[in-house]
């Protein structure tokens, strides 16, 4: 199959392989994995009585302090009306059972962010209370040539196509986080913001992948999935996404 090095990369797609590259980024880091399965499928049972075949692979940091959660194949809920494909969380502490934090990405966001993010994960040492303020989030993108809004230049950046979009504010629901004011979804009292990502092709046009980060996810995280999202760098890929052909560049690669 031929390769391609494409760009803009946060058009590019996930070249069908987003959690292979992931999951081998993982295991660079030493991280160990475990696939769960739940249901089954015995070959002359009546399909009436079958059940679904679901299972989810966790991979889990030496620490225990930082996990992911592959769970396309599982029941994951939607972000911008696609299914989550992967989930990162992290904790302050291996005795506690709840994250601290997750973040989540749909299929079509390419590898290389995830992986880029999942790598500043590795080496921050304590994942929980790394410092930084949102601005560094804005800078990373800025760097690369995205566009601050010009009605929210604190909170939000594009890219200049305005296909790809981050934004800090309220947040979807069923994201979880340990901020007790994650909870609130209505009422005057505010609830707390974070970060999202996402690619469309035209207002009200299907996204072609989102990101969100809960509340309490560091900034310099984000910061370096913003980095890479934005990144000016092409990426290698074999499959190319068809709804996004016409604005790729693509050079044949070898």
């Amino acid at each position: 199959m031929p390769a391609y090095w494409v760009g803009p990369r946060h058009l590019a797609g996930d070249d069908g392989c987003l959690y292979d590259v992931v999951a081998d980024s993982l295991a660079g880091f030493g991280w160990t994995s475990l696939t769960t399965v739940r249901g089954r499928r015995e070959l002359d049972e009546p399909l009436e009585d079958r059940q679904v075949l679901r299972s989810t692979v966790l991979h889990m940091s030496p620490d225990a302090l930082r996990w992911a959660q592959w769970t396309l194949s599982d029941e994951p809920f939607h972000l911008g009306g696609l299914p989550i494909a992967w989930q990162i969380s992290a904790r302050s502490d291996a005795s506690r059972s709840l994250a601290d934090w997750s973040a989540y990405f749909t299929p079509g966001i390419p590898g290389e962010a995830i992986a880029d993010f999942l790598l500043a994960l590795e080496e921050c040492g304590q994942p929980t209370n790394v410092a930084a303020s949102p601005q560094a989030v804005l800078e990373a993108a800025a760097a690369n040539g995205w566009l601050l809004d010009a009605d929210h230049p604190h909170a939000a950046a594009m890219h200049p196509t305005f296909t790809s979009r981050l934004s800090f504010g309220e947040m979807p629901p069923l994201i979880q986080d340990a901020d007790p004011r994650a909870l609130i979804v209505e009422g005057d009292v505010p609830g707390v913001a974070g970060w999202q990502a996402w690619a469309e092709l035209g207002m009200d046009a299907e996204c072609l992948w989102a990101a969100s980060f809960s509340a309490s996810v560091p900034h310099s995280l984000v910061a370096s999935f913003a980095s890479s999202l934005s990144s000016t760098a092409p990426v290698l890929r074999r499959v190319l996404p068809e709804n996004t052909l016409d604005l790729l560049l693509c050079a044949p690669a070898g």
